[in-house]
């Protein structure tokens, strides 16, 4: 590998870094407009392993920014990321796999003043990535909840 593929490599990395980054903050903070602008014209997010939804980046957003109105506070922390390149069209590197951990403390809305949060989860992210003319973008989430604590029954929450 050539110093300028290796130098490449590295900035598409950063890029899709960016990407998940810029996924977790927009719905921590309710940014439904720039949770849809991350994804591709056909980008679908999966949600149902946590109780949730599976459809396209409107529809789940209009479905998150219900879902998650029930929280004053919401903190994913995304980790262990891999990112995998793959090809499209004989092209290396414009696609990208990646698995990440995730782990998400949520307070409820009329909550008391205690530390706690009200709800923490997690699981593991896939996310599917296509370069773009606009950069990289979402094509694919999908969410597999492993656990969660306090909060009530799946299905209330996502």
């Amino acid at each position: 590998m050539t110093q300028r593929a290796e130098f490449a490599t590295v900035r598409d990395r950063l890029a899709v870094d960016d990407l998940v980054t810029a996924y977790a903050v927009a719905v921590d903070d309710g940014d439904w407009r720039g949770y849809r602008d991350l994804f591709t014209a056909d980008g679908r997010a999966d949600y149902r392993s946590a109780g949730g939804i599976e459809g396209d980046a409107d529809r789940v957003a209009a479905w998150l920014a219900e879902s998650l109105a029930l929280f004053a506070m919401r903190q994913h922390l995304i980790v262990n990321r891999q990112v995998r390149f793959g090809a499209l069209e004989q092209d290396t590197g414009d696609t990208a796999r990646v698995r990440a951990d995730y782990v998400n403390p949520l307070r409820f809305t009329d909550a008391d003043d205690s530390a706690a949060p009200d709800l923490v989860c997690g699981g593991r992210y896939d996310f599917g990535v296509l370069r773009t003319p606009d950069g990289w973008r979402l094509s694919e989430v999908v969410v597999h909840e492993k656990w969660r604590r306090g909060g009530g029954p799946r299905g209330r929450t996502p």
